[in-house]
């Protein structure tokens, strides 16, 4: 089943325009591609690279909470969301340290402006968990996922809790053709931090079996699309837990699907390598409810992956 994601980034490799892009990294792209995952043959954390499943969880958990400040992910090692948290701060009126225009990219070239870039992203992130008042000023991205999964603002100024309706739906009517939760808010996309990248999914229920299909807007290949796969996969089993069925396909279905110039060299290492069996996935079953999970109830067995491959992220 890696070989779905594999095809993919040789394709974009061989066969992608070049376009440019919000970060003006560049990128080579294509438009429109499914991959599908058995879930019942593995769980799909790939093994061509080593991903870490504790950021990819952690992850998850914070949106599956409805958090939105970065606080949470700090407490549990997680820096993925770091970014585009300091760049708001240092954007700021309150920032007074270096000169941090242009950060993400002058990092990747100047070796010494990456040690103060480090350095102060460090001391941003110490002080996210030291100071509620802080955290609560400059940890906070908007409206991202986990607001918009349990938050949804209506226009008559109530809430929706779309991840929760969706699972009860699932209980109630499993053949319904509304199994949907929705991150994309046009009010919200241009406040937010970074507008929802993975924007829909859908639940479907045969044969006792729960799939799962993700429509994503913008997919980084190398370093986003792998989490987004492990992340997907790992919903789709929580809610299956929760609502008694077992787990059947992930579907997975790009808008633009692009590969960083920053990131070729990286691809075509990871596509020499032989692809290993999927791990498996161990769940706490005395946690009946997705909202109940914490860290330690979610494990994978058996991940024997290659080495990872390190690339920088475009912001």
């Amino acid at each position: 089943m890696e070989t779905e994601y594999l095809n993919l980034g040789e394709k974009v490799m061989l066969e992608g325009t070049l376009k440019q892009d919000r970060t003006g990294t560049g990128t080579k792209s294509l438009f429109g591609h499914q991959m599908r995952f058995d879930l019942q043959k593995g769980f799909p954390l790939l093994t061509t690279k080593r991903l870490p499943f504790g950021l990819i969880k952690s992850e998850l958990l914070w949106f599956i909470k409805g958090d939105t400040n970065i606080k949470y992910l700090l407490q549990h090692n997680n820096h993925i969301w770091d970014e585009w948290a300091f760049e708001r701060y240092v954007n700021s009126v309150d920032y007074s340290g270096p000169d941090m225009t242009n950060f993400g990219k002058r990092a990747i070239v100047d070796a010494e402006f990456k040690r103060v870039y480090t350095s102060e992203k460090a001391l941003f992130c110490q002080r996210v968990l030291e100071d509620d008042e802080f955290a609560t000023q400059y940890g906070e991205l908007g409206n991202v996922y986990g607001s918009q999964w349990r938050h949804w603002k209506t226009s008559q100024g109530e809430t929706i809790d779309q991840l929760k309706d969706v699972i009860e739906m699932i209980k109630s009517n499993p053949d319904s053709r509304r199994l949907i939760v929705t991150a994309w808010n046009p009010e919200d996309v241009p406040t937010v931090a970074l507008p929802p990248c993975h924007t829909l999914f859908q639940f479907y229920v045969a044969d006792g079996k729960l799939s799962c299909q993700l429509y994503q807007r913008s997919a980084d290949i190398f370093l986003g699309v792998p989490f987004n796969i492990a992340s997907y996969a790992l919903l789709t089993h929580l809610i299956a837990h929760e609502t008694g069925l077992e787990v059947g396909e992930f579907v997975h279905t790009l808008g633009d699907a692009h590969l960083y110039s920053n990131h070729l060299d990286q691809m075509a290492e990871q596509l020499t390598r032989k692809p290993k069996t999927f791990p498996v996935l161990d769940l706490n079953t005395e946690k009946m409810s997705i909202f109940d999970f914490e860290m330690g109830d979610i494990q994978i067995k058996d991940y024997d992956p290659h080495p990872s491959i390190k690339a920088p992220i475009a912001v």
